[in-house]
């Protein structure tokens, strides 16, 4: 058997798995077996797709191309024009999931609500809290409740929590003043 037969070989099992059935008797594997979790079929369907790859390249592995470095988070003028306001209230970490979706990620590095938060503690917007727990969270000032930052009781699956949260117009503060924001992380 050459190599690119053993690689043919190789895949036609992985393509098995990937799509739930058992490579060495053709029967579907139980709904419940760890060989059906999604995370693992995906990976299995990449691989698939590099074998694939190595075979329509006669065997041959290449080089991995060396990826282009990444321009700091910015958004261009119809990127900002497409910015619209939440009525709802947003968490911060909604408003970076937000602002990333307007941007291109093959060339543009993420904001985190970390650089956010960060710009917001720098600026005096909010500040970091004790709390009887012994931990830290970071709450509003006077000033960032005056542009519409607020807290608000919420429950999860783990009990009651506070959640910071960003109105209209907090929202649109935080939009007007990303470069601020931006400048502020490439300084660190």
């Amino acid at each position: 058997m050459t190599e690119l037969e053993k690689i043919e070989y190789a895949k036609s099992f992985i393509d098995k798995l990937a799509n739930g059935i058992n490579p060495l008797n053709d029967e579907s594997i139980p709904e419940n077996d760890i060989v059906n979790n999604v995370r693992l079929s995906r990976c299995f369907f990449y691989v698939s797709d590099i074998l694939r790859q190595v075979i329509d390249n006669g065997g041959i592995t290449t080089s991995i191309p060396i990826r282009k470095s990444k321009q700091s988070f910015r958004l261009t003028e119809e990127e900002r024009a497409k910015i619209s306001i939440s009525k709802m209230p947003l968490s911060v970490s909604e408003i970076s999931k937000y602002l990333n979706s307007l941007i291109n990620l093959e060339t543009t590095n993420k904001i985190t609500a970390n650089t956010i938060n960060n710009w917001l503690l720098e600026s005096g917007f909010l500040e970091i809290s004790a709390q009887p727990n012994g931990k830290n969270r970071k709450i509003p000032t006077s000033y960032g409740r005056d542009i519409g930052i607020f807290t608000e009781e919420r429950n999860s699956q783990y009990g009651k929590y506070i959640a910071v949260l960003y109105n209209e117009q907090a929202q649109q503060f935080i939009y007007d003043n990303i470069d601020a924001i931006i400048a502020l992380k490439n300084e660190k």
